[in-house]
């Protein structure tokens, strides 16, 4: 990922008003983690982003390089950003994803209205909502709200090749 992601977080916090304390306890992480992240001196987790993001209520792309290819890895995804579309309320984030066979992804929430829509090309997908996740076999679409922790999993031996859209309201 870029190395202007601590400038890029640092004014993203301080247009919305927020101390380093005040968002690191919105985005479930500790104070010294964002100090590193804003400072360059730590490397953010695919959860961390989301977390932060969601906690300024803004699309994970407000941190990423647009003009690099964005990898995106979490305990069980891995997501390459294929492209942003900005419209008039709202931004839509389109990334090719890839979920090995083995652990599954726990996500935090989204900030309100985000919803995710995943179309699998290949293997067995389990994804959604942490509470009651949804199943999705190749050729089958999955869409649920994000606004609540949720859940990406490979089910069986089979990697998962897929389609994720993110839809993010202003």
């Amino acid at each position: 990922m870029g190395g202007e992601i601590g400038p890029k977080l640092r004014r993203l916090r301080e247009a919305a008003g927020v101390s380093l304390s005040e968002l690191a306890r919105r985005a479930g992480i500790g104070k010294a983690t964002l100090s590193g992240l804003e400072l360059g001196t730590r490397n953010p987790t695919l959860d961390t982003l989301w977390s932060v993001t969601a906690a300024l209520g803004v699309p994970i792309t407000a941190l990423l390089d647009a003009a690099e290819t964005a990898v995106v890895r979490g305990t069980a995804v891995e997501a390459v950003l294929l492209h942003v579309f900005d419209e008039p309320g709202v931004t839509f984030e389109l990334y090719r994803m890839t979920v090995p066979p083995g652990p599954a992804q726990n996500s935090p929430a989204h900030h309100a209205g985000v919803t995710e829509h995943i179309t699998v090309f290949s293997g067995v997908l389990r994804a959604g909502p942490a509470e009651a996740p949804l199943l999705a076999g190749p050729g089958e679409h999955l869409t649920w709200q994000a606004d609540v922790p949720h859940v990406y999993a490979a089910v069986g031996d089979t990697p998962v090749t897929a389609s994720l859209l993110i839809r993010y309201p202003r």
